[in-house]
């Protein structure tokens, strides 16, 4: 028996077809749920992991939920348990590392991503509305929007249909607010807070313009007519090169009139800061709500 006769991830069945002892599928696979693996030279990615426990479950399952957002490229945690839909009527494993709802899904609501059955942008972020609050689902909604998971059209399609379902209704609030220009998941969480604040809506992605017309900068969110922009200061903010392009930036900004809030994660665990400063410096622009 020679490995290349198996793929990169398989099943006990393919295991014990190839010729496998037991011993060497102990010793040469790691399990990730009963009769699904993984040969151990290959990274245990969340892909892979779905890849080996597919094969096992009932005809129709997808990938689904936490687990799904994940692969579509939302920020979001991922790790076991996966979780994964079945239709309704089949059987419903009960498997460790393995979290199985049963989800009727008509055709548009499932996609393939690379090589994978998993639901469709539309649908993983209703799934997810049902257990997120505002802030961190508008973050997956922005990334699912950015990455060309979802659209304003095939979102409204899906919610249309989901009367009485767990979390239609934070979808439906939240659905139009959605912006696929927000480039980070802490620039959706500022934006979501402000919002719910009651604060005029920020625009993402400014464009900061000088007195002669031409566009000097971006902020990550801002409200032109006040002259006030709100800026995210990740990690990457600290590189020395970064640096100093952000000191230019913004004393261009300065330089035209612009008022601009900086925040850093810290920030994001106290919302309460967030609105205080954003709604201070709006008012000493004159801003009226």
């Amino acid at each position: 028996m020679a490995d290349s006769e198996l793929r990169p991830t398989y099943t006990w069945q393919h295991a014990r077809d190839a010729g496998l002892t037991r011993a060497q599928r102990r010793d040469d696979g790691v399990r990730v749920s009963r009769g699904a693996y993984v040969f151990r030279a290959v990274p245990l990615s969340l892909h892979a992991a779905c890849s080996a426990v597919l094969p096992v479950l009932p005809a129709g399952a997808v990938v689904s939920h936490w687990t799904a957002a994940a692969l579509l490229g939302a920020p979001v945690p991922h790790g076991w348990p996966l979780e994964v839909s079945v239709p309704p009527g089949t059987y419903r494993p009960r498997r460790r590392r393995l979290r199985v709802h049963v989800r009727d899904l008509l055709a548009e609501d499932a996609t393939g991503h690379r090589g994978l059955p998993v639901t469709s942008g539309p649908q993983t972020w209703l799934d997810l509305a049902a257990v997120l609050d505002p802030p961190e689902l508008v973050a997956v909604g922005d990334a699912l929007y950015r990455t060309g998971h979802l659209d304003g059209g095939s979102l409204a399609g899906r919610l249309a249909r989901a009367d009485g379902l767990r979390g239609v209704v934070r979808a439906r609030e939240w659905a139009p607010l959605l912006s696929p220009l927000a480039m980070s998941r802490p620039e959706s969480v500022v934006r979501c807070v402000l919002i719910q604040a009651g604060l005029p809506h920020p625009r993402p992605q400014v464009e900061i313009e000088s007195a002669s017309g031409r566009v000097v900068a971006h902020s990550d969110l801002g409200w032109p007519q006040w002259r006030v922009a709100v800026e995210y200061e990740g990690r990457q903010h600290a590189d020395p090169g970064q640096f100093g392009r952000d000191v230019d930036r913004y004393s261009l900004m300065a330089a035209d009139g612009w008022l601009t809030i900086r925040y850093g994660a810290d920030h994001l665990r106290r919302p309460e800061v967030v609105v205080d400063r954003a709604t201070r410096a709006l008012r000493s622009r004159g801003a009226v709500w």
